[in-house]
């Protein structure tokens, strides 16, 4: 009932809500139910956290880029006459050593491994893959029997590596009457210049690296496969006829001197020498 004070009237109380414990319970459950699913959540997430996988790592370079890298690193400042130091040397010829037929897409079923043509010498197929005035590199393909002649590398320095097959190789470098001196060539009457052997073996894939230089390590050389082979050569930097160093190819004579003393305390044994023209 309303209760009147000094005229006024008050408003009647409102009536209390009693809440059962039933309701209280539901309420308590439906709070409950909120704070498990936040729970599951984060425990999800966390899970799929880690349950993720890693990064990828990046894909590996193929060989013939890293071969194309590391060539064009070795012979950044090439020109006539540079030898690459110690260093590159090394890690240029680490990386050939490591080449396979696979990694260059070549096998020994190709054509140009074949020798086709019984009437004839095997021909001798160049694969070119890069050059520049830098450097270059691309795979001599040889059938059995075939011949690559003996031709010089005018102030060039030459990676050489056999992916495939087994092959003849027997190289020269120019003999000089002072090993100091760079023109006191020794030329005979009809102007063939003496030679000195460097390498004369046989070598296939399982060879390391060969490698010749402008003035040494066999700069004239010669190949013949004694199976079908596969060479990979790196130059630098490569032949330039404008520039005066075209390849040159020579005929091989055997030493005969009347001079043999003079010459064997500079050179050595005369059996280790020869006319080159």
């Amino acid at each position: 009932m309303p209760v009147q004070v000094g005229g006024g009237k008050v408003a009647e109380p409102r009536a209390r809500v009693e809440l059962s414990p039933t309701a209280v319970a539901d309420k308590g459950r439906a709070s409950s139910k909120k704070t498990r699913r936040r729970q599951k959540k984060a425990a999800a997430a966390a899970a799929a956290a880690v349950a993720a996988p890693p990064p990828s790592p990046p894909a590996p370079v193929p060989a013939m880029q890293r071969l194309f890298d590391t060539s064009r690193e070795v012979f950044a400042a090439s020109s006539p006459g540079f030898v690459p130091p110690p260093d590159a040397v090394e890690r240029l010829s680490s990386l050939l050593n490591d080449l396979k037929p696979h990694d260059v897409g070549i096998n020994s079923s190709m054509p140009c491994f074949k020798h086709v043509d019984s009437k004839g010498p095997p021909r001798v197929t160049y694969l070119h893959f890069y050059d520049c005035s830098k450097f270059s590199f691309g795979i001599f393909c040889l059938p059995k029997s075939g011949v690559i002649p003996l031709h010089n590398h005018p102030g060039m320095t030459v990676f050489s590596k056999i992916l495939f097959g087994s092959m003849h190789l027997k190289s020269y470098d120019w003999a000089r009457s002072s090993p100091d001196s760079k023109d006191n060539t020794l030329e005979n009457s009809d102007g063939a210049r003496l030679a000195k052997v460097n390498t004369d073996a046989i070598f296939d894939a399982s060879s390391e690296t060969v490698v010749l230089y402008p003035e040494n390590g066999g700069n004239l050389h010669c190949f013949t496969a004694l199976t079908p082979c596969a060479v990979l050569d790196v130059m630098g930097p490569p032949y330039n006829r404008a520039d005066g160093r075209d390849c040159a190819y020579y005929d091989e004579s055997p030493y005969l001197s009347s001079c043999a003393v003079e010459v064997n305390n500079i050179l050595g044994s005369k059996r280790f020498l020869a006319h080159l023209k």
